[in-house]
């Protein structure tokens, strides 16, 4: 078996599938979780002001509403995984599709403000489920050949959602003439917006139905001739099928599966490894992308602009964070990925400081001046595309690679939990911050920007071009 695995992975590399559009049809069938998880992550956006108005509570109260959707998030990526390795990627899927329309009818048709953060927590299993699933079943589906670029649609479909739900909002919004709480089909401007949400999850759903199971699952639960099937038609007919199944199932046995305890031995409890990809992820979020995703309509109403132009201005940010994350996919592997977390950090650090000055000139009436105004505005985009085209991509990169073997499942299981508490950390916290001084919050995250480029310096290392086996 091992003296025959290089010669099977060399012509698993070269293997190309008889038909390649039925591959990324499988492929972008998949994103969709990625895509869902982009929307039901942003669409809130549009919603804030509408919830706060409709359940008039106050700032600490709807950030918890806002916020809860993330500790679904953290439910479903926990146990994403051990449920597909029982029931199948496909099952879970579907179990994601459901939650996400279930979720979506909900949210629009609220009867009360604790009905509606129930709705939200089902919301952030789905999206959980989907943040897992979708590039575990990519992986194990993508012929060699084509692994890494099939494995960019997750990412793409999540920046894709986003615009989307962005763009969405901004239609529902002017269609109210301009008020979340005008009506539309029976219901309020932002029920809507929630709501839409179903069109997408339900197609989600009928799309798992469309493509095959991993023949990884297959093999695993001893469907062999099954899972020879989905090899040959995702990787070619010319492929020797039982050297393949042979090759996963060596891999299968050879897997190492690491625990929690194995992450402890340093002198603070988790290993120093570990500490950097918990710090990843940490300054990833407490720089305060996702106010610019769950919270910007409501900003730039809170200076002076109107609900329309804040809306617009959601959906020309998104656009930017598509536009970086495709410039981090060119540089990743060209100018590696710690050169480019520094040009984002130093990048955002800027950009953050220059919102916080432009904030701290807003006037008594709640408006901005001119040059204050025109200042801030340029500044958010400059920050999501500084963000997005580094720390956006970087991080997730980087944890699929600096950990040694045989801890890294669980060392990126730590990390991405990591994130999610973080970002509930700033989503949770932005509205009184907000209320507090909104200047001083972006001064918040400008301090972390700047930290990010010594931590990253000093204990950061670069992973471009290293096996994974060389991790240590």
């Amino acid at each position: 078996m091992t003296s025959t695995a290089p010669a099977q992975a060399s012509e698993g590399r070269k293997a190309q599938p008889d038909h390649l559009g039925h591959v990324i049809f499988i492929t972008a069938a998949a994103a969709m979780g990625g895509f869902l998880f982009g929307y039901d992550s942003s669409v809130i956006n549009g919603a804030v002001e509408g919830i706060r108005g409709k359940y008039d509570i106050g700032s600490a109260a709807l950030a918890q509403v806002i916020a809860i959707a993330l500790i679904g998030c953290a439910i479903g990526a926990a146990t994403a995984g051990r449920v597909a390795d029982r029931i199948g990627r496909i099952r879970v899927m579907q179990i994601s599709a459901t939650l996400f329309t279930i979720s979506a009818v909900g949210s629009a048709l609220p009867f009360a403000l604790w009905d509606l953060a129930f709705w939200r927590v089902l919301g952030g299993i789905a999206i959980g489920m989907a943040s897992v699933i979708g590039p575990a079943y990519i992986a194990e589906v993508s012929p060699p050949a084509y692994r890494g670029r099939l494995g960019a649609f997750q990412q793409a479909a999540i920046v894709i959602g986003i615009a989307v739900s962005q763009l969405v909002n901004w239609g529902i919004l002017n269609v109210a003439d301009g008020d979340q709480r005008g009506k539309l089909m029976g219901i309020e401007a932002w029920q809507l917006m929630l709501g839409v949400m179903v069109v997408p999850a339900v197609l989600y759903g009928l799309l798992s139905f469309a493509i095959p199971e991993s023949p990884r699952f297959l093999i695993s639960v001893g469907k062999t001739d099954k899972a020879k099937k989905v090899l040959a038609d995702v990787e070619g007919h010319t492929v020797d099928l039982d050297k393949r199944v042979a090759e996963i199932e060596h891999a299968m046995k050879s897997e190492q599966k690491s625990t929690f305890k194995d992450l402890l031995g340093g002198r603070f409890g988790f290993l120093p490894i570990v500490w950097v990809g918990i710090g990843l992820s940490v300054f990833q979020q407490f720089v305060g992308i996702n106010v610019a995703f769950y919270y910007s309509s409501t900003l730039w109403q809170s200076v002076g602009v109107n609900p329309e132009s804040s809306f617009f201005y959601s959906f020309t940010t998104s656009i930017i964070n598509i536009v970086g994350t495709v410039i981090a996919m060119v540089l990743v592997d060209r100018i590696g990925r710690k050169p480019l977390a520094l040009i984002g950090s130093v990048g955002m650090a800027l950009s953050l400081a220059l919102e916080a000055w432009a904030f701290a000139s807003k006037t008594a009436d709640g408006t901005l001046p001119t040059t204050q105004g025109t200042v801030a505005l340029i500044a958010a985009h400059a920050f999501v595309l500084f963000f997005a085209l580094s720390w956006g991509v970087v991080v997730w990169v980087f944890l699929g690679e600096m950990f040694p073997n045989r801890i890294r499942a669980a060392a990126l299981g730590v990390a991405a939990s990591a994130q999610w508490l973080a970002n509930w950390a700033i989503t949770a916290s932005f509205p009184s911050l907000a209320d507090w001084n909104l200047s001083g919050a972006y001064v918040i995250y400008a301090i972390f920007a700047v930290l990010s480029i010594p931590f990253v310096l000093k204990y950061v290392k670069e992973t471009k071009g290293k096996a994974l086996e060389e991790m240590g």
